[in-house]
């Protein structure tokens, strides 16, 4: 009845437990057993299929992020290279996540000197300035800032820079790359404090960025300007292109126009509306790129554009919450894969909306559908391309029910050839803001 925890509080727990015989053989259970296999719904488990009847062609082995945040890169040009592969007869390929990675992050340390420099004159303490602090350069990422990416740098192959160990084990560099721009923005708001002008400061700006380069090239490698390329295809006919930048390469061999591509989420929140176009505050990557830009849809339409991608065999970058009702081992995500409601004897009962609004759900993870198992004109489960490597699910394919689509799935990206023209109308129209904080940035995060 108090404000602390009373002694008749603590009996009364006690006597409840004391009483409830299940919960004292999941004690017993848990003690030494991790609650995930514990709570396992095996019925569920035995149904797990990995065969679909709708997939898409070109669709190569599983990429390995390691110890990194990149999914939304690694969603990104795995998506791409699926259409080289297809062009080239290709039996596999990837691009080079790590020239993509040097330059998010040296285009991220822009970006948050830039934002620093436009809030000098606001206290150190507030919400925003401590916002901007918290995670300058992060691993983390979305639709649009791949974009960017790749509208001004292009692409190479993964011979041509291949992984280093920092790119592939990001929390040292990350560090010290914060560690490093905090130390900047004081600098530059010192320096604005003592009556610098902005050209000033922008000169200051361009002395740290070139450290910045250096580090990342210390850590991640030095980024080629100009490459041959060398491959074999399915017919293993030889063929050889020379004297490439990451530009040509992109724009001859690639090609794919990624502005014609329009990203769609759900938010069923009450202070965001369907059908409203919106974006989040202080996130991004590439000044004067595209700014990030969200449809809100309800979750159906999303999953019928996505079908219908799918059937014309172009694959799906989407974002969703993997940490929820998944199971990495056997790479699946289904609501009725976990008991935890029978095993702890209590309900988790907040609906999609209430997880957002209470922190208790965001996107965290970015990958690809690349099929959709189809019956009685119903979706029953989706092909998932993760990032984790093929020592999980069906060689590193994932598989999501259509069930948890409804629940944790928060955005996919969709070609506008897909869509009607009205939907590709509002979504360029000019953006609703939202804060800097807000869930839907999560996975830039």
């Amino acid at each position: 009845m108090g404000k602390s925890i009373s002694q008749a509080t603590l009996n009364n727990c006690r006597k409840n437990l004391n009483s409830n015989d299940a919960a004292k053989v999941s004690i017993n259970a848990a003690t030494r057993v991790n609650v995930r296999k514990l709570s396992m719904n095996w019925d569920a488990f035995r149904q797990i299929d990995h065969t679909f009847s709708n997939t898409v062609s070109g669709q190569m082995k599983a990429s390995h992020q390691k110890r990194s945040g990149r999914c939304w890169g690694f969603a990104g040009l795995n998506l791409l290279r699926i259409y080289l592969g297809r062009k080239y007869k290709l039996k596999n390929f990837e691009f080079s996540q790590n020239y993509f990675m040097f330059f998010d992050k040296l285009e991220k340390a822009n970006y948050f000197l830039e934002n620093i420099i436009e809030t000098s004159e606001k206290d150190v303490s507030s919400r925003l300035v401590s916002h901007l602090l918290y995670s300058p350069v992060q691993d983390g990422g979305q639709w649009d800032m791949f974009v960017n990416l790749l509208n001004k740098y292009g692409a190479v192959p993964k011979s041509v820079m291949a992984e280093s160990f920092h790119s592939s084990n990001s929390s040292q560099m990350n560090k010290l790359l914060t560690r490093k721009l905090r130390g900047y923005a004081l600098d530059l708001r010192t320096a604005h404090s003592k009556g610098s002008k902005l050209s000033e400061l922008r000169k200051l700006k361009d002395e740290m960025l070139s450290t910045i380069f250096q580090m990342l090239c210390i850590m991640l490698g030095t980024p080629p300007e100009k490459f041959d390329w060398s491959i074999r295809d399915k017919k293993d006919k030889f063929h050889r292109f020379t004297d490439l930048t990451p530009k040509s390469f992109y724009n001859k061999h690639v090609g794919t126009v990624l502005d014609d591509f329009v990203c769609l989420i759900n938010d069923p929140r009450s202070q965001t509306d369907y059908n409203k176009t919106y974006t989040v505050d202080y996130l991004g990557n590439v000044i004067d790129g595209n700014i990030i830009r969200y449809l809100n849809l309800e979750s159906d339409e999303l999953r019928k554009y996505s079908i219908k991608s799918i059937k014309a065999d172009d694959p799906v970058w989407f974002g969703c919450d993997v940490g929820k009702y998944f199971s990495r081992e056997f790479g699946v995500m289904d609501l009725d894969l976990f008991n935890f409601d029978t095993f702890f004897g209590t309900d988790f009962p907040m609906t999609k909306s209430e997880r957002l609004d209470y922190g208790d759900s965001v996107m965290t993870h970015a990958m690809v559908f690349t099929g959709v198992d189809i019956k009685n004109r119903k979706p029953v489960k989706w092909r998932v391309e993760n990032s984790w490597g093929e020592d999980h699910g069906k060689k590193g394919y994932d598989i999501m029910s259509d069930s948890w689509f409804d629940e944790f799935m928060y955005e996919v990206v969709i070609h506008k050839k897909h869509l009607p023209a009205k939907i590709v109308k509002q979504y360029k129209s000019k953006p609703i803001a939202l804060p800097p904080w807000d869930p839907m940035g999560s996975l830039a995060h």
